[in-house]
């Protein structure tokens, strides 16, 4: 067993894992003590959450999260961001984002995510110096080093740090300690922002964006957990995870799925068989990691 198993609750059984793991904690802790004062680009997911929770403990009083609302921020990620802050006392706060104003944004093209960051980096960099914070952190990991990532781009332009990469943290062992504090976001799916559901060069649009909400609401309101909607005009096709897959195809289920998303707008309703994965729009892209 190892660390990779960890977020199935099983945690980590050898002493080498564990000396590691100890290892890449103290590299963190360190690396957040070096800072005077911290901003921390906050959404609530996995990594977030815990670069929070480690820089609140070790920054007492210098830390400020904030999270960036706008129509492609799912309103139950904004209700999970919330429920974390209030429970382990992070100092927390929202700004409006405006990318949907960027019309580069909306054209959606393969760095869409770059516009965004820019965005966000923008509204950041601008409260740091109006409070005096010494820097700004994200939550990128050890494991986003392979995957592309435009925003990391934005992220480098405006000097932004990334504290739990620089301590060589990966996903699953992210998880672990997430579990081991008592987060509840531990064994949470991946989350990503709306605009990620529609494919590459479709336009971004707030009636997308919400169609896409809803959808991927009626999905969680029947009991899937990890799940997407990718959104293809009239075509809803439902990403659902592997061991959800056969539900999925119960009639009962099939058939109020798909009266419930043709209620919100969709034409057709279709299941992708190869189930769940990230990114699966950057599949059509043949780009070197970013």
């Amino acid at each position: 067993m190892s660390l990779l198993q960890a977020h199935d609750g099983a945690g980590v059984a050898s002493t080498a894992d564990e000396a590691v793991l100890a290892a890449k904690e103290a590299h963190l802790h360190a690396r957040l003590e070096e800072f005077e004062s911290l901003l921390i680009a906050y959404s609530g997911g996995v990594d977030s959450a815990f670069l929070a929770l480690a820089a609140s403990r070790v920054l007492p009083g210098r830390l400020l999260c904030v999270t960036a609302d706008s129509p492609s921020y799912p309103r139950r990620h904004r209700e999970l961001a919330e429920r974390i802050a209030r429970d382990f006392q992070l100092p927390h706060e929202f700004i409006q984002t405006s990318e949907m104003e960027r019309p580069e944004y909306r054209a959606n093209p393969a760095n869409r995510c770059y516009y965004c960051k820019t965005e966000l980096y923008e509204h950041l960099s601008e409260l740091a110096t109006a409070r005096g914070f010494a820097a700004i952190a994200d939550g990128s990991n050890a494991d986003d080093r392979g995957d592309y990532r435009p925003g990391r781009q934005a992220a480098r332009e405006f000097g932004v740090k990334s504290p739990l990469d620089d301590a060589g943290l990966t996903k699953a062992e992210i998880r672990e300690l997430s579990r081991r504090a008592g987060l509840p976001t531990w064994d949470e799916p991946a989350s990503a922002c709306l605009s990620s559901r529609i494919p590459y060069q479709s336009e971004v649009t707030v009636s997308k964006l919400s169609m896409i909400e809803q959808a991927e609401e009626a999905l969680h309101r029947h009991g899937f957990r990890v799940c997407r909607v990718r959104h293809h005009e009239t075509v809803a096709r439902l990403e659902i995870g592997r061991d959800e897959m056969a539900r999925a195809l119960d009639p009962a289920v099939t058939q109020a799925l798909v009266s419930e998303l043709k209620a919100i707008g969709y034409q057709y309703v279709c299941l992708d068989l190869q189930g769940y994965r990230t990114g699966s729009l950057n599949e059509i892209l043949k780009l070197r990691p970013v």
